[in-house]
């Protein structure tokens, strides 16, 4: 304790802190390195007595032999080689067991990411109000976070149980490929719950707003930084099942772990995920928020909530609006590893999943604006812009309608043959590619457009270029719209493979509107007359309940896409290399998925409910032992502080 009140000997503990730290972080890479050396002498003693090379199925490059260092792919047999429990499908509840994990670990992984934004912006703040504010909720939103972290293991406990129990064989074969890293993996998970616990319990004791709190916030970047590494091991193994590499066409490892981790799909599956966790992690801060809102009894409860709501959906957006692009590189990566897959995803079998999965992003964009419409009538002089949400809502309609509209229907042969085949004469024009990239385009720049009118509601410029300005504003965004437009018509009169290559300058049209047009607004707001202080706490519930659906919709968009990835490869453990030999290698039903991931939505929504309740429920308490305190001369602890 005295140590802390030293500051010369607390500067020493904290650097001695954050080096052990350091060197745990490398520490579980010394015996990857030692078995590295021990593979190498295996190799060497292998080479004086027989070696067997083979050719990678992925990496088709000259020289691309590897040594033949494991057996090959076993062939699955049922019953033998799974397992059951009753009549119950052993996929499903793998299925639950796998989404849920999913989940916690996305939030764990990525309200980290959120607490460290708070905390660096409270500390750069010059307004002690301000930076207060921002580090009670960083802290408030840490406390949810290790709940969520003890779940999280839970979870991930019994997903390893129901590997072993039901699926030996392929998670052995999966073991045997991944040996290097998985006590690897372990290793870190153990320095990450340390690391967590360390950063946690010392928040307020390294709270001294210099050199301690800038070693807390060093922890924090440590934090994220094994959260993330994890992250990538975890997908390394969801990428090796759809594109397998570093072994050969009979399964066999091939002795480079680094060809088995990075395959075909491993970085645009981590991109993906990076953005999909943190949209999903600020999009649960805001329920959260909007829990507490609508829960709130007194004025400085709601001000506070109604402005943490705020401040977490901008996270979640500002990680959503990029999210369609990497997911757009995704697809293109499984077009060009197997196009068949690419084809299966989104003109064949799951093209179908694929339109469930673009109603919910088309309902996550509808209910951002939403909600900024909400928003705005907490902000004196957004009056004068009201006008303009019918236009707006016009739009967001029309894309949305394009952007659902199936390719092909569902049909009988009768009515195969009465409307002359599986594409509809006029509304299949809607459902290709052209249509659905300028429907998205168009839907991202005018939400662009709602949050720049956002930014302006309660100020009138006052720079000299104030009119010249908006001029640019308005031809910046009418442009950016015929130009996406244009794009999407002319690629109906160009071929195909021409055609895919239209998205770039559609994307870029889209991205200038976001970089260009935010920055020009935020300039011209500099100095802006204020009409009014924004009203915070008076955001109305149709704004909270909106800020709900906005998180219920990335859960059930993570549990669709997580549905596609594992889906396309079909009858396959690991595509082309393990088959699937379960009397469950089948594509479920739509309507089955549907109910399944349904079910996943509730059940991780229903355990989070909990979660954020034990949360109020300790705030509840903090606040009143701060009112009991306050009359003996201790310090007053504000709502929602820690």
């Amino acid at each position: 304790m005295r140590s802390f009140n030293d500051p010369r000997k607390a500067k020493i503990g904290a650097g001695v802190l954050l080096g052990v730290i350091g060197l745990l972080l490398l520490l579980p890479f010394i015996p990857l390195q030692a078995g590295a050396e021990e593979a190498k002498k295996e190799a060497a003693a292998g080479t004086e007595q027989k070696v067997e090379k083979a050719k990678d199925v992925f990496y088709k490059g000259e020289g691309e032999f590897g040594i033949v260092s494991g057996p090959p792919a076993p062939t699955l047999k049922y019953p033998d080689d799974y397992g059951t429990y009753g009549t119950f499908q052993s996929r499903t509840i793998l299925w639950v067991a796998n989404q849920q994990h999913l989940y916690f670990g996305s939030f764990v992984l990525a309200v980290p990411m959120f607490v460290f934004v708070m905390e660096l912006v409270g500390m750069m703040q010059k307004d002690k109000t301000m930076a207060k504010k921002y580090d009670d909720m960083a802290h408030e939103m840490m406390k949810i976070s290790l709940t969520a972290y003890s779940i999280t293991a839970v979870l991930g406990g019994i997903l390893i149980f129901t590997f072993l129990a039901l699926y030996p064989g392929f998670f052995g074969y999966l073991s045997k490929i991944f040996k290097p890293i998985m006590h690897v993996y372990a290793l870190l998970f153990i320095l990450e719950s340390g690391t967590l616990y360390i950063y946690y319990y010392g928040w307020d004791r390294m709270n001294d707003g210099g050199f301690l709190k800038w070693v807390h916030l060093s922890i924090s970047f440590l934090l994220n930084t094994i959260g993330i590494i994890l992250m990538f091991f975890a997908n390394s193994w969801i990428a090796f099942m759809m594109s397998p590499a570093g072994v050969d066409e009979k399964g066999r490892f091939l002795g480079d772990i680094w060809k088995a981790v990075h395959t075909a799909l491993w970085h645009p599956l981590n991109i993906h995920r990076i953005l999909g966790n943190a949209a999903f992690g600020g999009g649960v801060v805001a329920a959260y928020a909007s829990y507490r809102l609508l829960a709130a009894k007194t004025p400085e409860e709601k001000a506070y909530y109604d402005w943490m709501s705020y401040v977490a959906m901008f996270m979640g957006i500002l990680n959503l609006i990029p999210l369609p692009f990497a997911g757009y590189w995704l697809m293109r990566e499984i077009y060009g590893y197997r196009q068949q897959m690419g084809i299966t995803l989104m003109g064949g079998l799951l093209a179908w999943v694929f339109i469930m999965q673009a109603m919910m992003i088309a309902i996550l964009f509808v209910s951002t604006n939403y909600y900024l419409w909400q928003a705005m009538g907490r902000m004196p002089g957004a009056e004068r812009y009201y006008r303009f949400f019918k236009y707006m809502l016009l739009v967001l309609i029309v894309s949305t309608i394009a952007w659902l509209t199936p390719h092909t229907l569902v049909m009988t042969p009768a009515e195969l043959k009465a409307m002359g085949g599986a594409q509809h004469p006029v509304v299949g024009n809607y459902g290709v590619m052209s249509a659905k990239n300028t429907a998205i385009n168009i839907m991202i720049s005018t939400t662009v457009l709602c949050f720049c009118i956002y930014q302006r509601c309660n100020k009138v410029p006052t720079v000299k270029w104030a009119a010249m300005g908006n001029a640019f504003l308005g031809a910046l965004f009418t442009g950016a719209a015929i130009n996406i437009v244009f794009l999407g018509i002319y690629g109906y009169f160009i071929p195909a493979n021409v055609r895919i290559g239209l998205s770039v300058p559609q994307v870029c049209t889209t991205l200038t509107c976001l970089f260009v047009g935010v920055t020009v607004n935020t300039m011209m707001l500099k100095n802006a007359r204020q009409l009014g202080e924004v009203r915070w706490g008076q955001m109305s519930p149709r704004g909270a309940y909106a800020l709900f659906l906005l998180a219920v919709s990335f859960t059930w968009t993570m549990a669709v896409m997580g549905y596609l990835r594992s889906s396309v490869r079909l009858h396959w453990h690991v595509n082309e290399v393990l088959r699937d030999n379960s009397p469950w290698a089948f594509t479920n039903p739509l309507g089955y998925a549907g109910n399944i991931n349904s079910m996943n939505v509730l059940l991780f929504w229903t355990m989070l409910l909990f979660v954020f309740w034990l949360g109020a429920l300790s705030a509840k308490k903090a606040h009143v032992t701060a009112e009991e305190t306050a009359g003996v001369g201790k310090a007053t602890i504000p709502a929602g502080s820690h």
